[in-house]
């Protein structure tokens, strides 16, 4: 059954579409947001989970070893993740303008109308009926047909998108590195790096829940219950 959106969380989502006050909010859709802060929490998680061994075998050193390891592995990640974030955000722009030209070169106005609604049928269908689909694509194939065809340059924005999703990957990994640093007891420290990454993962999927029409304690509960099931399997075999 599907869900209807109430009042304020419908205002909330708004405020934050039509404010984004954040570099997150600004340069990065949600949608990536959680992926990338994903990426660096699971990446530190299964780090740390295999930790066990390590500490009883190499203690302190080995931990130092351990953490500088999660801190490259997540900076590769963040790397890598930041260009895939900046090509896509070119390529869908590009793809874009490429439909733009095809409308333009389309010889009967119906065939531009049908590219338009290829595109966006999926998006619209469910809140629009189909005249007022037709009348939208009709008005879209005549704006495109009077502008002309526009260059896809690297925008300011790509970069700092890129940016963005390289740190978030990246300070995934801060909260998980603390519990060493603060705790003689290298297995307390573990456990309790553990338990700030669980944390993290409830936090993240509570968070982005609210952006949508989810609930973000079931979220929120979904996410620490997939990094538990990760835990509970990991210490039996020396995590």
């Amino acid at each position: 059954m599907s869900r209807v959106v109430d009042s304020e969380q419908a205002n909330r989502i708004a405020a934050a579409a039509a404010n984004p006050s954040s570099l997150i909010h600004r340069y990065v859709d949600p949608a990536t947001s959680l992926t990338e802060v994903l990426c660096g929490l699971i990446t530190t998680l299964t780090f740390t989970l295999g930790a066990g061994i390590v500490i009883q075998d190499e203690g302190r050193e080995g931990t130092r070893q351990l953490l500088i390891a999660v801190l490259g592995c997540n900076i590769a990640w963040g790397i890598i993740d930041g260009f895939l974030v900046f090509a896509a955000t070119v390529f869908n722009r590009g793809r874009l303008r490429r439909l733009g030209q095809s409308v333009r070169r389309a010889t009967d106005q119906r065939i531009g109308i049908a590219l338009v609604a290829s595109e966006l049928d999926e998006v619209l269908e469910r809140v629009t009926s189909p005249a007022e689909r037709e009348e939208l694509y009709t008005r879209v194939v005549a704006n495109l047909r009077a502008s002309e065809p526009q260059p896809n340059p690297v925008l300011k924005s790509d970069v700092l998108g890129a940016i963005t999703s390289f740190w978030l990957v990246v300070l995934a990994t801060a909260p998980a590195a603390l519990p060493f640093l603060l705790f003689d007891n290298l297995f307390v420290a573990l456990r309790v790096s553990n338990a700030i990454l669980l944390a993290l993962l409830f936090a993240t999927g509570f968070f982005w829940a609210r952006l949508t029409t989810d609930n973000p304690w079931r979220m929120g509960f979904w996410m620490l219950f997939a990094g538990f099931v990760m835990v509970i399997v990991a210490i039996p075999l020396g995590g």
